[in-house]
């Protein structure tokens, strides 16, 4: 800028002259302040808390750092907020590196951010924070969806380094187990750069082979620094995504990744995911020994109380004609008592029978007819005359008698 522009130490007059007072526009002043803070500020650190944090279609972060007094607004664009290995968020307190600039459209002033540091936590705990909350939030930890593991799985595929214990141990182990067990091995950095992604593209080559019943994804122990490439997120959703259950064994025991939380199982060391993903060939032996022993003292027993039962029925049934005669006599009896009884009703029955008859007899017309009486009745109709009004002079009638019946006629009548 120009010299008319410095501040002079010598006395002025109150207000200048017109030659002596330059007149700015908004925007020069802006430029001055712009270049003067950039003179003054080339580059330094802040410490503050993150509010009012948002980032707008164009990708750049935008976000307000204060403390408990003072606050400045700030920007972190798109290209270097994408390097950062966590997601800032509100009350997140960081230090932030940039310079300090006027925002020349509004006159703001703000701070440029070039990177981002978390206090008190690192970036990249942070950052596995975030990821492990939004896989949690998407499932993929879910017990729901994990998968039983084969029980003797014809081949088995392992994902770790071909340099270190934990592949030799693993083979060790599989082979003292079960010999005959196919072994499909994928060797991967398991450390460093580019190990996360070697990892998750063997994951997914070996699982949809179609060449492997099972998998181990996995390394020796190590720091949690070694580990990490167990923890990205490109190696938990190949995990998730393979088609035949994944044994995780990642480290000793004390150790813990997100792959250990995505996969179906978890093993503590490679050690036991082999003992894991294959049953002992000699313990199978024993215990089919055993079942069978077992079985074959079930069914000996069984025949054993098949046999006990069938000479309890032989024993009951030795002599059938026995059973037969005293079954016949029991009939005989039957018979005759039955016999018995119906003669017995049989004469009660007559004598009954007979008292009925005397006792209708006593009251049968013929009866009184025995005693010299006779019965008139009218011709043709047949009825019973009771008297001398049932008859008129010249009827006919019928008389009869006890033994027989005779037909007259009406010659005189009288009341």
């Amino acid at each position: 800028m120009s010299s008319a522009w410095e501040i002079s130490s010598r006395a002025t007059r109150w207000p200048p002259q017109a030659a002596a007072r330059p007149v700015l526009s908004v925007t020069q002043l802006n430029e001055i302040v712009r270049e003067a803070l950039e003179r003054t500020l080339p580059g330094l650190w802040v410490v503050g808390e993150i509010s009012n944090f948002r980032v707008p279609p164009s990708g750049h972060f935008y976000f307000t750092l204060k403390d408990d007094q003072s606050q400045i607004a700030a920007v972190m664009f798109r290209r270097r907020g994408q390097r950062l290995p966590f997601q800032p968020e509100n009350g997140m307190e960081v230090l932030c590196y940039g310079r300090v600039g006027v925002y020349p459209v509004r006159g703001d002033l703000q701070l440029y951010v070039d990177t981002i540091e978390p206090r008190g936590r690192g970036a990249k705990q942070i950052a596995l924070e975030q990821l492990k909350e939004r896989l949690w939030k998407e499932g993929l930890f879910s017990e729901k969806r994990k998968r039983p593991l084969p029980f003797l799985p014809r081949s088995i595929g392992i994902v770790t380094s071909l340099h270190g214990a934990a592949v030799r141990d693993m083979l060790r182990i599989i082979s003292d187990r079960f010999a005959d067990r196919r072994i499909v091995i994928s060797p991967v950095k398991v450390q460093g750069d580019g190990a996360g992604a070697e990892i998750a593209a063997a994951i997914r080559d070996l699982g949809e082979s179609g060449e492997v019943d099972v998998l181990i994804v996995g390394r020796g122990g190590g720091s949690a620094e070694d580990l990490w490439s167990f923890n990205e997120e490109a190696v938990a959703r190949a995990l998730a995504a393979v088609p035949v259950p994944v044994i995780s064994a990642v480290g000793h025991e004390i150790d813990f990744t997100l792959a250990d939380l995505v996969a179906d199982r978890r093993a503590p060391t490679p050690s036991a995911a082999a003992e894991m993903v294959v049953p002992s060939k000699r313990e199978l032996v024993e215990r089919v020994a055993r079942l069978e022993s077992r079985l074959e003292s079930a069914a000996n027993g069984r025949l054993e109380r098949a046999r006990e039962g069938w000479l309890r029925l032989r024993r009951r049934l030795a002599d059938p004609t026995r059973r037969l005669r005293e079954r016949q006599l029991r009939v005989d009896e039957l018979s005759l008592s039955l016999e018995r009884r119906m003669r017995g009703m049989l004469l009660r029955f007559r004598q009954a029978v007979s008292q009925i008859g005397k006792r209708l007899n006593g009251v049968s017309p013929l009866a009184v007819l025995e005693r010299g009486y006779s019965l008139v009745l009218t011709v043709p109709e047949g009825k019973v005359v009771k008297s001398s009004a049932g008859v008129e002079i010249g009827d006919e009638i019928k008389i009869r008698f006890a033994q027989g019946s005779a037909r007259c006629r009406v010659e005189e009548k009288s009341q």
